[in-house]
């Protein structure tokens, strides 16, 4: 074999080496978060909570009508008050097909959102809204499953109150996520996206 042969030979080898480690190195690191494409099929999951009655309420209640989950807290002083009452608005707008569409306020806060805490803080709001709250290990759960943040943030005199994420999720009647749903516009203008959904 020629020495020019024997260098290429020698390159070829280098190369094919190089190109192994590369594919083991890829396959060990950590793999980064789904795309924009594939990030809805990981939004949602298995859950097991109590409603603002005491009744158990699963991810099997999603089904069969579009969806609009909601994660917040009683003593949010603005954000979640607001959304409540733009979903309220909303449901208004549907007029008759305001059954055919249900929403879940799931609390951040279990430690003061019983379900007797989130009964009376619903009665402000439309009859299609249900409250979600369970043990801490219960709503760590379900906020991992729809990738929520919340944090307690202590105020002065012991108090405490919630940072969290303010997102409202629509899912399909499959209880499949479709996409963030934009509450903050005209009520009828959400209200006709909910229907093209129904």
């Amino acid at each position: 074999m020629s020495a020019r042969a024997k260098i290429i030979a020698l390159f070829a080898a280098f190369a094919s080496g190089a190109l192994i480690l590369v594919v083991a190195a890829t396959a060990l690191l950590p793999q980064r978060g789904p795309t924009a494409a594939s990030s809805t099929s990981s939004v949602g999951g298995p859950f097991r909570l109590v409603d603002q009655t005491g009744a158990p309420v699963t991810e099997a209640a999603l089904k069969g009508k579009p969806t609009l989950i909601f994660f917040g807290f009683t003593h949010c002083p603005d954000i979640c008050p607001t959304a409540l009452f733009e979903l309220s608005e909303i449901f208004a707008a549907l007029g008759p097909d305001a059954d055919k569409v249900q929403a879940f306020f799931v609390t951040v806060d279990p430690e003061r959102d019983t379900p007797e805490a989130l009964k009376a803080y619903l009665s402000s709001f439309a009859p299609q809204l249900r409250a979600l709250t369970g043990t801490p290990a219960e709503i760590d759960a379900i906020k991992k499953e729809y990738r929520v943040y919340s944090r307690k943030v202590p105020l002065d005199g012991g108090d405490y109150t919630m940072d969290h994420t303010a997102v409202i999720y629509l899912m399909d009647k499959s209880g499949t996520f479709l996409a963030p749903f934009n509450a903050k516009r005209p009520a009828a203008e959400a209200a006709a996206d909910l229907r093209r959904v129904m």
